[in-house]
């Protein structure tokens, strides 16, 4: 039996939002029933561009009621600017807490908000199974879900990270890769004993290695370019060009491929503002 707090059992038994709308803005589907949990959140926003209504469906265990029904409640009122600052760990603490082998419900529904919010920007479906290598066959977790959820959590430990995604859950074939993975970003993000901090003009030139490497590339395959402007301690300015430019889903650009390799790369510190 698992030990849930008085809030995660409340949200089990008088769920709230639970439903579908038909008009929604935003829709993001995640998880399936062949893995035991699938989630799907729906918005509508009012004339000034906050959530007026969130409903969701949700097949799964009582931590992914509670989380769904309570993440509705957290994003209920808020911009989608807002709603996106929204963390798995935002759920969980909203809770009260969750059990550790539960913690992958938090992550479900942070990750269906997003894949919403990129619905309605985009008016496609956010398919991460794209990305990146499958490491865990059984619940289909690539190494690029295994590095974000690395990241946006304070994982040490093989056990955690199964905790947070269900990889290595579930045959345990994946298991000595995902140590190796585990191992491999602990060692990257650990600071070295008496090593000074990056001065400004090595972040600078990291920061363009990193574009020129990672993400110039990818732009310039569709027409497009990105331009270093500026860089104020964490904040780092761009400026989209070519096609890139005026692009309706360049936002989502910015966060999910500018922002995020250099949050890989560089700082979890690192915010990435579009100069136009």
């Amino acid at each position: 039996m698992w030990d849930y707090t008085e809030k995660v059992t409340e949200h089990f038994k008088n769920p709230r939002n639970v439903g579908k709308i038909e008009d929604a803005d935003g829709v993001g589907e995640v998880g399936s029933l062949a893995c035991g949990d699938a989630l799907k959140l729906m918005f509508k926003l009012d004339a000034e561009g906050r959530i007026k209504e969130a409903k969701f469906q949700t097949f799964g265990c009582a931590s992914a009621i509670a989380s769904s029904s309570a993440l509705t409640e957290m994003i209920i009122g808020k911009t989608l600017e807002e709603a996106e600052q929204i963390t798995n760990q935002d759920i969980a603490d909203y809770l009260g807490g969750l059990p550790n082998q539960k913690v992958h419900c938090s992550v479900m529904g942070r990750e269906a908000l997003e894949a919403a919010i990129y619905n309605y920007r985009t008016g496609k479906k956010l398919d991460k199974t794209l990305e990146g290598e499958v490491i865990c066959h059984c619940f289909g977790v690539t190494d690029k879900a295994i590095e974000k959820i690395l990241r946006e959590n304070d994982i040490h430990t093989v056990e955690e990270l199964t905790n947070a995604c269900k990889a290595g859950g579930g045959c345990g074939n994946c298991l000595p890769e995902l140590k190796k993975i585990v191992d491999r970003y602990l060692k990257k993000t650990a600071a070295p004993e008496g090593k000074a901090p990056m001065t400004t003009l090595q972040k600078i030139h990291l920061i363009e290695d990193v574009i020129d490497r990672e993400i110039r590339p990818a732009l310039r395959q569709d027409g497009g370019d990105l331009e270093l402007i500026d860089v104020d301690g964490d904040t780092v300015k761009v400026r989209f060009c070519g096609a890139c430019s005026g692009c309706i889903i360049s936002e989502v650009t910015l966060k999910d491929v500018v922002e995020a390799r250099l949050k890989e790369n560089v700082s979890e510190d690192i915010r990435v503002e579009e100069v136009r």
